[in-house]
């Protein structure tokens, strides 16, 4: 499965982190083809110095049909180049309605192509089945939010935890958890449960996160985020990204695959 290929991607590079391509209206602006431009740098950068990229896609889907064109070539130009594609969508839904969900990104045939889909479990463990049974078809995985990187994610996501991870315990050979590095306590808590699941650690970076709160999760296999910490500059550094965008963001991802290296994660 997907996991397995995941796996090797980051031991062929030497790093478990994955780079958001999330192009905020405020850095990129609204133009499908700057937007286009963008994701394009962000993969030039990310190709041979990490296994994975991670469209979130509601930016894409805030700029209409033609953000919708771009975020298809985004998925299929990051495949081409040996990158693993994470579809951040969190998708949820009951029966057909979740099978087409699946279809749109993890189908054979999706317009919207990738090897890993994000999946909320709210409406009830039987709505995941439909994603599984696309993924174990197609060789590809999800990813399951159970505990993320919000303030307020222990609401909802506390009480369903003890039936989630079993699930997940069933379900690892296509199903891995989304646990937020801003929750360390909870982080710890969900390795020693979920010893062998893929965890997919948002909140590395801008969000607070350390590499050092995300040092447990790596007794088992794991993928770090990092979105607008390796692809948009602060004001000051605005000058330089225009110049020459990839650059800029192959420079940071270097700083940030250095910084995993300082606590312990990757080589």
């Amino acid at each position: 499965m997907s996991f397995a290929r995941l796996s090797a991607a980051i031991a062929a590079v030497g790093t478990p982190l994955c780079i958001g391509i999330d192009p905020h209206p405020g850095a990129i602006g609204t133009d499908a083809a700057g937007v286009l431009t963008f994701g394009r740098a962000v993969i030039a950068a990310a190709k041979g110095r990490v296994p994975a990229v991670k469209p979130q896609f509601a930016f894409f889907e805030a700029l209409g049909w033609e953000g919708m064109r771009v975020l298809a070539a985004v998925c299929a130009e990051a495949r081409a180049a040996d990158l693993i594609v994470v579809a951040d969508a969190k998708r949820g839904d009951i029966g057909t309605t979740a099978a087409a969900y699946a279809a749109a990104v993890l189908g054979p045939n999706a317009p919207f192509p990738a090897d890993i889909l994000t999946v909320s479990p709210f409406l009830g463990l039987d709505t995941l089945q439909p994603f599984v049974d696309v993924a174990r078809a197609t060789d590809r995985a999800v990813y399951v939010l159970l505990r993320t990187s919000n303030p307020g994610s222990a609401t909802f996501q506390d009480p369903a935890e003890a039936a989630l991870c079993a699930w997940l315990r069933v379900n690892e050979d296509v199903a891995g958890a989304v646990v937020g590095a801003t929750h360390a306590e909870a982080l710890k808590r969900l390795r020693t449960a979920l010893p062998n699941t893929a965890f997919l650690l948002p909140g590395y970076g801008a969000q607070g996160g350390t590499a050092e709160d995300l040092r447990p999760a790596f007794s088992g296999p794991a993928l770090v985020v990092s979105a607008r910490g390796a692809t948009l500059p602060e004001p000051a550094e605005r000058a330089a990204w225009d110049r020459d965008p990839a650059t800029w963001i192959a420079d940071r991802i270097d700083r940030i695959r250095a910084d995993l290296t300082r606590a312990g994660i990757g080589a």
